[in-house]
């Protein structure tokens, strides 16, 4: 088999995973030369840095474009990707919650099948969503799930060390204590207001490694996913959050879950909410999909996230 011409480039972040995807590399070598692939391998060195590596690459004509980490450094890529003709995203999930690679029908973690499938370059064009701006692939979180992100960085936003330990316990602390705040929703010309626990707008299903929030989403259905679950006792904050893991907690009174292509929320205070996993602060927040802006990588057989 002739070698693929439509180069193939695989943008590294060293400390994804906590140091995996660093690992993987040898791994990744030898299935480039198996495969008979056209190939760069390139490592990001901080914050933003996928995001100009894509470009370069992208700018020399490079198709593939693969990112090697976690839904943060896909997301950097992605948005150099986003939009552009022939040019497409992959992934090789080495992060931690790699909740994204889900919606391209492959593990959190490659077998040696995986390869194969993920070489044959199967494509497709998915939706993204965009909050101020800003893209998200599987999409964004608001609420409870945002402030366990938020315990776990100091005021300068640098992630707090203590492992998954501490991060256990930032989850049981906000469970037990997090207040929830005021948020109007502004849908379709009308305006609603609700306390919210947790409110998920989405393109993907699965958040924080295995919660599916909103299971019946479609990555190319034009429109985005929204579960927000009003103020809850603390006896039902632990009941819900049991069912959620295998998206059984739609018929709970206290889920409202609808689908549409755009909405507002704001908030009296900024409050902390995150894209992709990645967190930020904002008190008003425009959100909007854009129907298959981007041509992804996908096992075709592997998943049910897209329209046939």
């Amino acid at each position: 088999m002739p070698k693929q011409s439509n180069e193939w480039v695989f943008i590294i972040n060293p400390i994804a995973g906590g140091g995996f995807a660093k690992t993987i590399v040898p791994k990744l070598e030898t299935m480039i030369i198996k495969y008979d692939i056209e190939a760069q391998i390139v490592f990001t060195e901080r914050t933003g840095h996928a995001t100009e590596i894509a470009d370069q690459f992208i700018s020399k004509g490079y198709y593939n474009i693969v990112g090697v980490g976690g839904d943060g450094t896909i997301n950097e890529i992605a948005r150099a990707v986003v939009g552009k003709k022939n040019v497409a995203l992959g992934i090789i999930p080495a992060g931690t919650g790699n909740d994204t690679i889900q919606i391209m029908g492959f593990p959190n973690r490659f077998e040696e099948a995986d390869w194969g499938i993920f070489f044959r370059a199967h494509k497709i064009k998915m939706d993204i969503g965009s909050c101020n701006g800003n893209i998200f692939l599987n999409g964004m979180g608001l609420g409870f799930d945002a402030q366990v992100a938020a315990e776990n960085y100091d005021e300068s936003g640098k992630p707090k060390k203590g492992g998954k330990n501490k991060y256990i316990w930032h989850i049981i602390k906000t469970l037990l204590f997090y207040k929830e705040g005021k948020m109007k929703t502004v849908k379709a010309g009308q305006t609603t207001e609700s306390d919210c626990f947790i409110n998920t707008i989405s393109i993907g299903r699965r958040f924080a490694g295995g919660f599916y929030l909103t299971p019946r989403a479609i990555a190319n259905d034009g429109l985005l996913d929204v579960c927000m679950i009003e103020k809850l006792s603390l006896l039902e904050r632990f009941a819900i959050l049991l069912k959620v893991p295998k998206g059984e907690h739609l018929s709970n009174k206290k889920v409202n879950y609808y689908h549409t292509p755009e909405l507002n929320l704001e908030f009296n205070k900024k409050v902390p909410f995150h894209l992709d996993g990645e967190l930020s602060f904002a008190k008003n927040f425009n959100i909007w999909v854009l129907p298959e802006a981007i041509t992804v990588i996908y096992n075709p057989d592997g998943n049910h996230f897209y329209k046939k």
